[in-house]
């Protein structure tokens, strides 16, 4: 009976030691975590300028969901155009590349959560030795081990937030992306068309021209100029010519990077020739756009994303300074005779804590994570800032451009009330032949000037949309976070 309450004693002192050793390290443990400051501010997005509208602007202000369309490319009333975008979309490498960053960014998710989740290893071995002077020996033996790290402060779950930033960013540089490509398609594509529209109006100049110089040549054999003029008139058409050329190599170059916008290698696809003015459209941008359209631009909302990414990145370096909690559990069991393997198990389980007392590594990554994330910071502000003045500068273009598009109308149509006289005028023997060539070369240089005007007026509109952020709907990274 005594021996019984002696073992009685034995098991109760040995169970109040272990529970004193737990209590202490508990103790232990909270009073390290309370030294260390983990404390982290509610995430704000970072401050920038203000820009209530933009400078260049007339009219009432608009509301930003009643101003650019998604698909605002069609606003051109271009049906090639809408098919070679579509292409573009389905057939550019570039935005596979980003698509496919989404997934990977998608993966790295389930990663990151799988840091809370136990982990389990199981091994099996064999060792054979001999001695001299010994017998062979060979021992047989097999082994699992299940070990889960506790994520009681929530460090895994920060670098789960943190991934989800990064998804959210990666989903922005696709439409970023996307933006780029629809932009550079339709740059691209109004510039084939100038292109083709330049080299007939060049062909007619030089034909103009020719005929000039068969005058001159005339006048020449007469004796009525000297053969200088003669010269300088093969001159004009040696420049011309080289013009044209000029012209023809340029569109080719485009044409190549059309083919690689639309997924099609360079030389497959040959876009046939049509006229800007007449095929184009200009839509009209309106009035009173707000500034508050930046909000959805893709690269201002991926930049914003990487700013919480930062953010997290460094809860989760602060979250690391405080003590771990692992448990752990093994089992296993050896034999000299593999027929003996499984009849004998030997098994524990093993709570252990881990203070990270002396670890220079830990304190200086939460430095870094947090120069990081002021890095991240200036990445916004910078993008916020680059993102304001493109926009400014595409409505100065835009505007301007107009402006000079209505004097050179006036310059156009009066020049051709001129030649339409002159052209009377030579049926009447009041004016030579020549006098109608040199109007006419002067109107085809007008027309020249119109033409690329509208180019170029097409071209500033698909940058202000671009600059715009396109036809994205908003997204609030700060709701992201309260969602998530």
């Amino acid at each position: 009976m005594s021996a019984l309450l002696s073992s009685a004693r034995q098991r109760f002192f040995r169970r109040t030691s272990a529970l004193r050793c737990v209590c202490a390290a508990t103790i232990c443990v909270l009073s390290l975590s309370a030294c260390v400051d983990v404390s982290m501010p509610d995430y704000k997005r970072p401050d920038t300028p203000a820009k209530a509208s933009w400078s260049d602007q007339k009219g009432a202000p608009v509301s930003a969901a009643a101003t650019i369309e998604p698909d605002w490319w069609k606003g051109f009333h271009d049906p090639y155009l809408d098919t070679l975008i579509a292409k573009a979309i389905a057939g550019n490498f570039d935005i596979k590349v980003l698509a496919a960053r989404i997934d990977v960014a998608g993966t790295q998710i389930g990663e990151a959560k799988a840091g809370a989740l136990p982990t389990m290893d199981l091994g099996f071995g064999a060792d054979f030795e001999k001695t001299t002077h010994q017998t062979f020996s060979k021992q047989y033996n097999l082994a699992t081990q299940v070990n889960w790290d506790i994520d009681i402060w929530g460090k895994v779950e920060k670098g789960v937030q943190a991934q989800k930033a990064e998804f959210h960013a990666s989903e922005a540089d696709w439409r970023a992306g996307y933006l780029e490509l629809v932009s550079n398609v339709a740059s691209t594509y109004f510039q084939i068309l100038q292109f083709d529209d330049q080299i007939e109006q060049q062909q007619k100049t030089l034909e103009t021209n020719r005929q000039i110089l068969a005058i001159y040549d005339g006048q020449r054999r007469n004796g009525l100029i000297p053969q200088t003029h003669v010269l300088r008139q093969q001159a004009e058409i040696n420049r011309l010519t080289n013009q044209l050329l000029d012209l023809r190599r340029s569109r080719a170059l485009a044409n190549n990077a059309l083919c690689t916008l639309i997924g099609v290698p360079a030389g497959e696809f040959r876009m046939p020739k049509g006229h800007l003015q007449q095929r184009v459209q200009l839509p009209p941008v309106p009035d009173g756009l707000p500034a508050q359209l930046l909000a959805r631009r893709p690269d201002v909302v991926a930049a914003e994303f990487r700013v919480l990414e930062a953010y997290d990145l460094v809860g989760q370096a602060k979250l690391a300074q405080l003590p771990t909690i692992s448990l752990t559990g093994h089992a296993g069991t050896a034999s000299f005779a593999l027929t003996d393997l499984l009849k004998s198990f030997t098994y524990g389980f093993m709570p252990s804590i881990n203070i990270p007392l002396l670890d220079p590594g830990v304190r200086a990554h939460v430095k870094v994570t947090q120069a990081q994330s002021t890095v991240a910071e200036q990445q916004y502000r910078a993008a916020v800032m680059t993102a304001f003045e493109e926009v400014e500068n595409s409505l100065v273009n835009v505007n301007s451009h107009k402006e000079q598009r209505v004097e050179l109308q006036q310059e156009v149509s009066r020049l051709q009330i001129v030649a339409d006289q002159i052209q009377s005028q030579l049926r009447l023997g009041v004016v030579s032949q020549l006098e109608v060539f040199e109007t006419e070369r002067t109107l085809l240089e007008a027309q020249q000037e119109l033409l690329a005007n509208h180019q170029q007026i097409l071209s500033d509109t698909v940058l202000l949309y671009k600059a715009l952020g396109g036809g994205w709907p908003s997204v609030d990274v700060q709701a992201e976070v309260k969602e998530h």
